[in-house]
């Protein structure tokens, strides 16, 4: 990897590591939240649910944004913004008697901020590097970020609330200033290729092109993208609750309990990452293991629901699976499509896990109203969906590196599922 670049790549992954940060924070605090608040399950679940969903109409304009005006212009905005949304959060917990609201309207402003921020870091990385060799390390390491983010979030989220159970609210702004700080002064913005900015209709029309050339494989890389997300959110929903409802088990001793899973998850997104490197037919077939292990190890724990400690084991699997297919889907996404339309492809992408991460608490709270039987089973059957498409709608071209002279450099043309 280019050695100048370093603190490039670092100050990037910062954003996903801080986005995760504040809103997986939440996730082990959620029980309390709803005791002190006197709010029902489902109502609890929206403060991760309204985050998403604002993000999920967002990020494709963010994204096109970037492609336009350039990826720090939006970035460091969208990162103010995370900021604000949970100091609005956190001084209406602190100083309003029913402040659920209020937390709410910061959740909104902080999923705004989200939307602008962590999408288009995939961009971003792709614009950094000339090799895609560079690329894939560089896409590794920020969903190892982002994986790290989920596994520090139980633990501190846990700490905090132990001394206040707003306190992870304040702490969000603290964490983006220390990102925008690092991207402003450590991020050298990449030389926009000459030319005017492609008008509005033209672009359109490039990304509807795209979508006929290439659809069946960035729709498949979309749903198996936020299918994934959504297993980690309503599985960490449902043991979160479960650990605290039925074992007693709180505080940061929940919060280690919860990362252990997204340890192994972390531990397989780095490896991934620097393993794959261009290899197409590589990214495809640990796309479609990993998610085969995630569906035999999710219905597995549909046997095993009077036992933590199995289900804890069986979700490490689930999580050595993930690890195998998130770095590959971010290469595959990152990769496979030009420069010019890269931001608003990938945001596209980062749409669709946001999607999976506002399903999954709610779903996962609705279906536990069934069983934890068919929770579990519900969640597999996804799964499945995720190894199938994975199998039949991604077919990549052992030919598909070729030369391109006139930009100096060889680029990837991927054709998937053409």
């Amino acid at each position: 990897m280019e050695a100048d670049k370093k603190w490039d790549l670092a100050s990037v992954a910062s954003i996903p590591l801080i986005m995760t940060l504040g809103n997986s924070m939440l996730i082990p605090v959620l029980p309390a939240i709803r005791t002190r608040l006197g709010i029902t399950s489902l109502q609890v679940s929206l403060l991760i649910t309204v985050y998403s969903a604002v993000a999920i109409l967002l990020i494709p304009i963010a994204g096109y944004l970037s492609d336009r005006y350039g990826r720090k212009a939006v970035i460091i905005p969208s990162l103010i913004a995370a900021g604000l949304g949970g100091l609005v959060s956190g001084l209406a917990s602190w100083w309003i008697d029913e402040p659920y609201a209020m937390i709410l309207a910061g959740r909104v402003l902080q999923g705004i901020g989200a939307a602008g921020a962590a999408p288009i870091v995939l961009p971003l990385i792709g614009d950094l590097f000339k090799r895609e060799k560079d690329v894939s390390q560089g896409l590794g390491i920020v969903e190892t970020s982002n994986t790290l983010g989920k596994v520090l979030s139980p633990i501190l989220g846990s700490f905090l609330a132990s001394f206040l159970w707003y306190l992870p609210f304040l702490f969000i702004p603290v964490f983006c200033v220390i990102s925008i700080l690092m991207v402003l002064f450590l991020v050298k913005s990449p030389e926009k290729e000459p030319g005017k900015p492609v008008k509005l209709k033209s672009f359109l029309a490039s990304v509807r092109y795209i979508f006929t050339e290439k659809g069946r494989w960035l729709y498949a890389i979309f749903a198996i993208g936020g299918i994934c997300m959504f297993v980690i959110f309503g599985t960490l929903f449902y043991l979160s609750d479960e650990l605290e409802a039925v074992y007693g088990i709180k505080g940061v001793l929940k919060g280690v309990v919860l990362a252990i899973p997204l340890a192994a998850l972390c531990v397989s997104s780095f490896f991934t990452g620097r393993k794959i490197g261009q290899n197409k037919i590589l990214m495809k077939w640990l796309t479609f293991i990993g998610t085969a292990v995630l569906t035999g190890a999710v219905f597995a724990c549909g046997f095993l629901v009077h036992s933590v400690p199995w289900i804890i084991a069986l979700l490490c699997i689930s999580g050595l699976g993930m690890g195998l297919v998130l770095p590959s889907l971010d290469a595959f996404i990152t990769e496979g499509i030009d420069k010019k339309q890269r931001g608003t492809i990938t945001s596209l992408y980062s749409s669709m896990r946001f999607i999976g991460v506002a399903i999954g608490p709610p779903a996962v709270s609705i279906l536990l109203n069934v069983s934890k039987h068919a929770m579990f089973y519900t969640v597999s059957g996804a799964c499945l969906f995720a190894a199938i498409i994975a199998m039949f709608a991604i077919h990549p071209n052992k030919g598909a590196l070729k030369s391109d002279k006139s930009k100096g450099r060889k680029k990837m043309r991927i054709r998937i599922g053409s």
